[in-house]
């Protein structure tokens, strides 16, 4: 539901909505629900579904994931106009997985995937993808993911450990080169979360997951959808710009657009947000929706 002005009576229990933000799309053959997957260590991972309320567990639906997984930050269901109108309103499920790293139960479950605990969080991104397969919810030949800044370092992981999970790979604003990313724009303060390659074991773990330094010939990576902006002044258009450019050494399909203002995001202005956005909803239509 959009955004919404409540009064709450707390001696009564009753509320009334004052004043809502218009709505965008028509929501009400959408429901939302929580479930849980196991990671590999055997921690409970939450999510959350937004789907049709007539969903067919046939293992066919479209679904994308997003999730983010770092620096504390927490993802919570939210309103979205242009998910709503440009997914959810043409039968999409879209899923939020609230993975370590992030700060949905507090310090601890950020910590649990700070420096070389990290692979924890990719870990349970999997579980989250792995569970709704079972579920029926969707399967690979039908499952997007998405994640930007530190989410597309994310995204550059599971397409580089779990090539076989997805058929379409949103990677926006990415960090991808991950023993380069201390000498890129602001890549230095992020020592805290990520590591060091001063630091020999930190230096290690970060070439294990490194998304660029991970690429492989002979292995069958769906095609991803990177992107970035040339003047991102926070992790930089450089990362997104190698692993295209790697990608295409090998010979390994890819589609790459550079948004050439907007800074860390997908724009300077709602016209161009917007084209970035339908370019990552048609590239889920095509791949995701098609039976080819």
């Amino acid at each position: 539901m959009p955004t919404t002005l409540w009064h709450v009576n707390t001696d009564s229990g009753t509320s009334l909505p004052i004043k809502s933000l218009p709505a965008k799309f028509n929501a009400s053959g959408d429901l939302v629900e929580q479930d849980e997957a196991i990671s590999r260590d055997g921690t409970r991972i939450p999510y959350y579904v937004v789907r049709p309320k007539n969903l067919r567990y046939d293992g066919r639906n479209p679904t994308v994931i997003y999730a983010y997984g770092g620096f504390g930050i927490s993802i919570t269901p939210a309103y979205s106009g242009s998910i709503g109108k440009l997914w959810l309103a043409n039968g999409g499920v879209y899923v939020v997985a609230n993975i370590r790293g992030g700060g949905e139960f507090g310090p601890a479950w950020h910590e649990a995937g700070l420096k070389t605990h990290r692979q924890r969080i990719y870990d349970d991104f999997a579980a989250v993808a792995k569970a709704l397969i079972a579920n029926k919810i969707t399967s690979p030949r039908h499952l997007g993911i998405q994640g930007g800044s530190n989410g597309g370092l994310l995204m550059g992981v599971e397409f580089t450990q779990h090539p076989e999970l997805w058929n379409a790979v949103d990677i926006q604003v990415p960090l991808l080169d991950m023993l380069r990313f201390e000498k890129i724009q602001a890549g230095a303060s992020w020592v805290g979360e990520y590591g060091s390659v001063s630091k020999p074991a930190e230096r290690a773990f970060l070439a294990s997951i490194s998304p660029y330094n991970n690429l492989k010939r002979g292995v069958k990576y769906p095609e991803a959808f990177v992107w970035t902006t040339t003047k991102d002044d926070r992790v930089g258009p450089q990362h997104a710009r190698k692993f295209a450019a790697k990608l295409a050494s090998m010979g390994i399909p890819y589609l790459f657009y550079e948004v050439t203002e907007g800074g860390h995001g997908a724009g300077a202005n709602i016209k161009e947000r917007s084209f970035t956005t339908a370019l990552e909803y048609t590239y889920f239509t095509q791949k995701l929706t098609n039976e080819r």
